[in-house]
């Protein structure tokens, strides 16, 4: 965020994901208010499936600082909308207090972020949780995330190989390969 001062939103994603569709317009496509505010999850558990903790049903999109999805395991931090501000840096030196990381969650920064947003309500009150494949559609079928619900369709903006840099079965760069053609044809296009 220091490096760009100027800019009001950073969108952070996986290096192993692509944007699809790089001429779509970020803020008419989610951050606009009233856009954004169509698009929130309300009332719905930050962790499925029954999670306690469930996003607000009376949040407005213009106190909104951070735009997650979530798949059928939980929050998704590998693509994800960050409005710059106090919160925010509030927000990211949070995430990475040593104090969370001492506490050797199962996946590490991703059980980390659940549990800020589940018990943390300065936190909670500026999330907004939007359908997945808006942000982060991904690659391939695995049924505990989500399954062919959250695959990439064509048009999509993002496609995200989940995974595949863990996966001894998969190869990240061969998984790349179909993604980069179609991208390559439609920015030719």
């Amino acid at each position: 965020m220091a490096a760009h001062p100027h800019s009001t939103y950073f969108f952070a994603l996986s290096p192993h994901a692509l944007i699809m569709k790089p001429s779509l317009n970020l803020h008419s496509h989610i951050l606009d208010r009233k856009k954004l505010e169509s698009l929130m999850l309300k009332d719905k558990p930050v962790v499925p499936p029954d999670s306690v903790i469930k996003t607000f049903s009376n949040l407005k999109g213009d106190r909104v600082d951070l735009i997650l999805t979530q798949d059928g395991e939980g929050l998704c931090q590998g693509s994800f909308i960050l409005k710059r501000g106090d919160w925010a840096k509030f927000f990211l030196d949070t995430w990475f207090d040593p104090l969370y990381r001492s506490y050797n969650f199962q996946k590490a920064e991703g059980h980390a972020l659940e549990h800020i947003v589940q018990w943390h309500p300065t936190i909670l009150t500026k999330l907004a949780l939007i359908p997945q494949r808006l942000l982060n559609s991904y690659s391939v079928d695995i049924a505990s995330r989500g399954g062919k619900d959250v695959m990439y369709k064509d048009g999509e903006f993002v496609v995200r190989l989940v995974g595949c840099e863990s996966d001894q079965n998969r190869n990240c760069e061969k998984e790349f390969e179909p993604y980069y053609e179609k991208w390559k044809h439609g920015i030719g296009s």
